[in-house]
């Protein structure tokens, strides 16, 4: 899928208007006069990648969902990656090596760790 810069601009617009927000909020958050902001929604003023960065932040959404309005981009997650990996291993130990083990595995505080 191809975005053409006029796209971007009708986006820009639409959300502008969604939000309820005029031209000078938003000329105001970018700090140039309202005169300019209206060039740039108006296509007579080339959007570079930061100012379309500024007014992404000034409209309070992502690049992204400027590009692809009126669908929103949402991050995918995997939720496999942040559950807690539980292993489980079981060691037949003599028991003068078994405190050299969870000294070695646990420190020298093994005993409080393993209390908790």
């Amino acid at each position: 899928m191809r975005f053409e810069e006029e796209d971007v601009i009708s986006n820009i617009s639409q959300i502008r208007n969604a939000k309820r927000l005029t031209q000078s909020a938003i000329a105001d958050a970018l700090g140039v006069n309202t005169a300019t902001f209206s060039r740039i929604e108006s296509g007579n003023i080339s959007l570079s990648y930061k100012s379309l960065a500024q007014i992404a932040k000034a409209l309070n959404v992502s690049v992204i969902d400027i590009i692809t309005y009126p669908d929103v981009y949402t991050k995918k997650n995997d939720n496999k990656e942040k559950e807690p990996v539980e292993a489980v291993l079981q060691i037949k130990l003599q028991s003068d090596k078994k405190d050299q083990v969870l000294k070695l595995i646990f420190g020298e505080n093994n005993l409080e760790i393993l209390n908790k």
